[in-house]
């Protein structure tokens, strides 16, 4: 019944955020307010916030699945503390990665996805799992390491809006939890656990210390472009909103408030609101 009830809030949580562009805005997970407005709500709300419905099904049919599993391991109150731990902590990588990345948002339960699924391998490395649609069953610490590869690869390539840095971080946070749980699995599945864990921490740490030992050649991680503080872009971006402000205000009063898109009637409201 937990996996019902997570999946039912987050259904709900996930439609009033197609429905209403502010309430998205205010929950989704972005670099700029955790940073430096200190909105760490953003950290969890995130990961019951949908780009569409294909993304909502694809995640709590995922859930579902190893809901299962998970809490006949771990009981439920352990289980809602794998999930909730592993949307933040993916969320927390994110943060590290993407720091000098202001503008760098996403939404999205796969965090507490990967967490569930890789506590449920670090107990059961062995298990039989098979990706949707395809019939053909790996052994479990196989399919995770796949999983994890495509996560290092897509977090280095940076080609996709894929939030893959949330995916590795929450498969990280799921296995360390599992641990804590139950930390006779460190005898008995040492070298699953370590084969897993051991190059996803390496590869975080080097791509936050040292990036540029791994050729990434983007906006936020050229090693010769020079880095604003995190004030000096917020200042910057708090002068192009007043900007865009006064550019709505000045059409109203050219062309009448009707004349406004639905994305400038947003960005008023939005602006009105953090004037009260």
């Amino acid at each position: 019944m937990i996996a019902i009830l997570i999946i039912g809030i987050t259904l709900v949580f996930t439609y009033q955020g197609f429905r209403d562009f502010l309430f998205f805005d205010k929950y989704k997970f972005h670099v700029f307010p955790v940073l430096l407005q200190k909105d760490y709500k953003r950290l969890l709300t995130s990961g019951f916030l949908h780009v569409d419905w294909l993304h909502f099904f694809f995640n709590m049919y995922s859930l579902y699945v190893f809901s299962g599993l998970t809490i006949n391991i771990f009981g439920e109150a352990k289980f809602l503390i794998l999930y909730l731990g592993s949307i933040v902590g993916g969320n927390l990588i994110s943060v590290l990665i993407h720091r000098k990345d202001d503008g760098y948002t996403s939404v999205g339960a796969s965090g507490g996805v990967f967490g569930i699924m890789f506590a449920s391998i670090a107990v059961f490395p062995d298990m039989g799992l098979r990706i949707m649609f395809i019939p053909i069953s790996l052994p479990a610490w196989i399919f995770g390491l796949l999983y994890l590869g495509v996560s290092i690869y897509g977090i280095k390539s940076n080609k996709d809006n894929i939030g893959h840095d949330a995916h590795l971080g929450g498969a990280i946070i799921g296995m360390l939890l599992a641990i804590l749980f139950i930390p006779e699995i460190l005898q008995e599945n040492l070298w699953v656990i370590l084969l897993l864990l051991i190059p996803s921490l390496v590869f975080i740490y080097i791509i936050v210390t040292r990036p540029y030992l791994l050729l990434i050649d983007n906006f936020y991680f050229k090693n010769n472009q020079q880095q604003d503080t995190i004030d000096e872009r917020y200042n910057a971006n708090k002068v192009k909103k007043q900007h865009e402000i006064d550019e709505i205000l000045d059409k109203i009063a050219s062309k009448g408030i009707e004349s406004l898109s639905t994305s400038e009637k947003a960005a008023l409201e939005e602006y009105s609101k953090r004037m009260n």
